[in-house]
């Protein structure tokens, strides 16, 4: 056997048909598109569009809004901050805070601020200077001897302080 004796298999590669080139071919004159009109035309297509029907999303109604004042918080649980005391990421000793929490990895952006969540248990005593914090979570933390610190939302760059 010799290389020039190699080929593929048969069937293995298929002919692309050519569109519109002659009534014998069967994909002639119109090329597969129908009659004439806007659908025959190239790159044009009515998205939504149900035939003069009214199309669904004008069927259904508009609802709800987005809030622009909207404050997202970057959310920890308390089990999260106490693996990451664990790891030694973060120094129970000193406060905890945004910049804390960003610098050792913890969260990655403060966004409009922290909010401190009550899933799992902490065992260290810390001192939290957080943007929010749920009842449970101030509860867990007082309980293993430390205190929380809710602090006033953060400002927007534009307004006047």
């Amino acid at each position: 056997m010799k290389l020039s004796d190699i080929a593929d298999n048969a069937g293995s590669r298929k002919k692309r048909m050519r569109i519109g080139r002659g009534i014998g071919s069967g994909k002639g004159k119109t090329g597969g598109r129908g009659g004439k009109g806007q659908t025959a035309r190239s790159g044009v297509r009515i998205k939504g569009f149900e035939g003069g029907q009214m199309p669904l999303h004008r069927r259904l109604p508009k609802r709800g809004f987005n809030n622009i004042f909207r404050v997202e918080f970057a959310e920890i649980n308390l089990d999260r901050l106490q693996d990451a005391i664990d790891a030694g990421s973060i120094d129970a000793k000193s406060t905890v805070n945004a910049e804390s929490l960003v610098k050792s990895g913890v969260v990655r952006r403060a966004k409009g601020g922290v909010r401190l969540l009550g899933r799992g248990e902490i065992k260290a005593k810390l001192t939290i200077e957080v943007h929010g914090a749920s009842k449970s979570a101030i509860a867990a933390v007082e309980k293993a001897g430390g205190t929380v610190k809710i602090l006033a939302p953060k400002k927007d760059e534009g307004e006047a302080a």
